[in-house]
């Protein structure tokens, strides 16, 4: 397998988040929504963070769009938690 190639799993489930993220417009009103939804697409994100190369991850931010925008908006998430501006309730 070279660095940029991913296995059956790794890219459906890039597709999956790829193809929800794209359901909503690129604006501000299409973010909160796809924030909204974003729950239920966590684990899997996390999987093919967590199974693939930066070269790999670099890749697929570049191929799909959906997939990096889902990225961003988690990359945000998670820079709002840590700076204490985004809540988490205390039984997470």
């Amino acid at each position: 397998m070279s660095a940029v190639e991913l296995n059956a799993e790794q890219l459906q489930m890039v597709e999956i988040i790829h193809n929800h993220a794209r359901r909503f417009p690129c604006n501000e009103t299409g973010d909160a929504q796809l924030l909204q939804t974003c729950y239920d697409y966590m684990d899997a994100f996390k999987r093919v963070m967590d199974s693939t190369s930066r070269i790999q991850m670099d890749d697929i931010c570049q191929r799909y769009d959906g997939f990096y925008r889902f990225a961003k908006l988690m990359e945000m998430l998670a820079r709002g938690i840590a700076d204490g501006i985004v809540d988490v309730p205390k039984d997470h």
